[in-house]
């Protein structure tokens, strides 16, 4: 990609990312608590929606960064032919890559913000403090393989072209289902972000999550914030589309009437 072309994409992906993370904000609040040990009204209920949002706005452009450089990147080292059958495979191990990255930024932004959420009385960087205080930097990182592992499971939609507007519906559409699929997976995430140092969840240990949740809801606490979590989803492609098409037109126009 030349270079013009490849820093505009890039901040105008990292400014798509945060519009998406900040309007569907109280989407991703209501999910939280929905999936929280001590129930959606005493996490909160729908007080308080925006609690956590320093977090997400801190963390948001970088994490969109970072996913985006290493993305390119890696497709750019794999080299592969754009009419070969392995362009979908290229596409697939440098998405799974980029969230690899990516989550070294996400995970620490992610636990801060949900702790906030269930807890919307007590500041992001007092949080934040506690964390460091009380778990030092692995804290931050608790949950990290879950994350990644949520996010890797689905990563191939992002081979897809982005300047298409039918494309983004049948993202969309993909993205609802990819997330219906992968909620359990989020759901461990949030148990093992949420629980208290030194239990056995907080050791963050997939299984062993999913297997508390099925004990003690079943089913239903395994899917537990499905449907913001879907709505949130499919209703961020089209916000990240339309982001990303204004911003990254916009900087390729200013730097055509730049000297």
């Amino acid at each position: 990609m030349d270079r013009p072309g490849f820093t505009a994409s890039l901040v105008a992906g990292g400014v798509a990312g945060v519009s998406v993370d900040l309007i569907l904000f109280p989407l991703d609040t209501i999910k939280t608590r929905l999936q929280s040990p001590q129930g959606f009204y005493k996490a909160g209920g729908f007080y308080g929606v925006y609690a956590g949002v320093p977090s997400t706005a801190i963390g948001s452009f970088p994490n969109a960064a970072a996913f985006f450089v290493t993305y390119e990147y890696v497709k750019w080292i794999l080299n592969t032919d754009a009419s070969s059958y392995l362009m979908p495979v290229t596409h697939m191990l440098a998405a799974s890559a980029g969230e690899v990255v990516a989550c070294l930024i996400r995970v620490p932004s992610e636990v801060v913000k949900q702790r906030a959420q269930v807890s919307a009385s007590s500041g992001t960087f007092h949080i934040f403090s506690n964390i460091l205080c009380q778990e030092g930097i692995q804290g931050l990182y608790r949950g990290y393989k879950s994350t990644v592992l949520r996010e890797a499971l689905w990563s191939w939609r992002q081979g897809h072209v982005v300047d298409c507007w039918q494309s983004a519906v049948c993202g969309a559409f993909a993205g609802g289902f990819a997330a219906a699929v992968t909620t359990p997976l989020d759901v461990a995430k949030t148990r093992i972000m949420l629980a208290k140092a030194g239990s056995s969840t907080a050791s963050g240990n997939i299984l062993s999550a999913l297997h508390a949740v099925w004990r003690t809801q079943g089913l239903s606490g395994l899917f537990a914030g499905v449907f913001p979590r879907m709505a949130a989803i499919s209703l961020g492609g089209f916000i990240f589309l339309g982001a990303y098409d204004q911003t990254r037109s916009f900087l390729l126009e200013l730097g055509r009437e730049s000297p």
